[in-house]
């Protein structure tokens, strides 16, 4: 057990040269011979697009103990902290469609129709909460994705700005927040070397590791810390060390070849490695507790992303409208699973990441789900919605409320549930507690 006068605080950096790394929690945070205080509660969005094939997602059994869908199957590990959540619905009609499918999941409206500048959707569950937990954090929040479309002006969908598609995070109705797409970026906001890409390029050129620059201090600190804290410590810092390395991997690869000018570096061109950065870096974020709030967009709407690594070289938005042919059908389910087996993997990482007296899974709400149910039609609902974690409340259950129910009904339940008061949000009618 580690025994001192003072407890190390729990906003203890490693610094470097223009490099500061957060700690994750150790148990030399708590004030000596006292009980651990709680770990921080963490939430969690993760988004995918063009809808769901009903039959692959949806079980036929509700309650308690509910039998797993093919889609849903990649979660099966994972039960005793999951609810399926039913008969949702987003606010609107199909009149928008993709555009008002993003900008309504966590808003609760309908966005405004324009192809100017003048957009309106609603302020975000997300950053909501964002407000109240980001005052104990390095950053409020995080917004990730791996398709970027701000360079598009006008419409991206017919009668809708494409900002309404470029995020699914809004701090006010016409203030929509950035999401970022790079790996790179993502790492260095986090851990540091801030600055144009020139500066960043020379920062690396300079001093390539962010933790080779923390190493003497890492050292030190393990000296005063306990056999528990000591193995907590090195498994966090051979965390961050993966990421860094499959990044300079990555980057080593992008100055071999020419490449376009306008090309961000440090993007895989893997689709898989690229989301399971992206999955990383959330996790690093939480458990060093630089933030406690993150929404991912695995993909963006009317994606016309392929994927040939599960033999579909069709265009996912062009296959989510398969007019009933079972081939199609078949093609969409699959990809539904091969995104939840992604999802999954992050899961497992959330699962086995020690924090505090349990798991980061034990102490997180992460959301796995979509603004569009059925894609061939657009349909506002029943929308795919999962919950997974140590806050969802007693696992292995599928929850049907009455058909349409604004999902806003449960982001205000979720606010609740994170000491955040909200009296309305978008099309609210009611509070769902999970």
């Amino acid at each position: 057990m580690f025994i001192a006068q003072k407890a190390l605080h729990r906003r203890t950096f490693l610094r470097g040269l223009s490099t500061a790394i957060a700690l994750p929690f150790l148990d030399a945070m708590c004030p000596a011979l006292k009980a651990a205080p709680r770990a921080p509660k963490r939430l969690g969005f993760v988004y995918f697009p063009n809808g769901m094939i009903t039959k692959s997602w949806i079980p036929t059994t509700e309650g308690v103990g509910f039998e797993f869908t093919p889609t849903l199957a990649p979660l099966e590990p994972y039960k005793n902290q999951l609810v399926v959540i039913g008969n949702l619905a987003r606010a609107g009609t199909t009149i928008g469609d993709h555009a008002v499918a993003a900008a309504g999941w966590l808003t609760g409206v309908y966005a405004k129709k324009t192809e100017a500048e003048d957009v309106l959707a609603g302020p975000t569950i997300d950053q909501l909460i964002a407000k109240h937990t980001g005052q104990e954090t390095v950053f409020p929040s995080l917004e990730l994705a791996t398709e970027d479309f701000t360079g598009y002006i006008g419409g991206c969908t017919p009668g809708f700005s494409c900002t309404y598609m470029n995020t699914l995070c809004w701090t006010s109705p016409t203030t929509p927040v950035p999401m970022e797409i790079n790996p790179r970026v993502a790492f260095e906001r986090m851990f540091g070397r801030a600055g144009s890409s020139a500066q960043r390029q020379e920062h690396q050129n300079e001093d390539g590791s962010i933790l080779d620059s923390v190493s003497q201090e890492a050292s030190h600190l393990r000296t005063e810390l306990g056999p528990r804290d000591r193995a907590r410590l090195g498994d966090y810092l051979d965390h961050i060390r993966e990421i860094e390395q499959r990044i300079a991997r990555r980057q080593t690869q992008v100055d071999s070849v020419e490449v376009n000018m306008d090309t961000p570096q440090g993007i895989p061109e893997s689709f898989e490695e690229h989301v399971a950065l992206m999955f990383e870096l959330q996790t690093v974020a939480y458990q060093s507790d630089l933030t406690r709030v993150v929404t991912f967009m695995m993909s963006r709407e009317a994606s016309q992303r392929t994927y040939p690594q599960i033999q579909v070289d069709e265009p996912h938005h062009t296959i989510s409208h398969h007019g009933n042919d079972p081939v199609k059908m078949a093609m969409n389910a699959k990809i539904n699973l091969y995104h939840m087996k992604q999802f999954a993997k992050f899961v497992e990482k959330l699962r086995t990441t020690s924090d505090g007296d349990g798991s980061l899974l034990d102490h997180s709400l992460i959301f796995y789900g979509a603004g569009m149910g059925d894609g061939n039609q657009h349909a506002t609902d029943p929308l795919p919605l999962v919950a997974v974690g140590g806050l969802a409340g007693q696992g292995h259950r599928h929850i049907l409320h009455k058909p349409k129910t604004p999902v806003a009904n449960l982001w205000l339940g979720v606010a609740d549930k994170f000491g955040v008061n909200i009296d309305h949000l978008g099309n609210s009618d009611g509070v769902i507690s999970l």
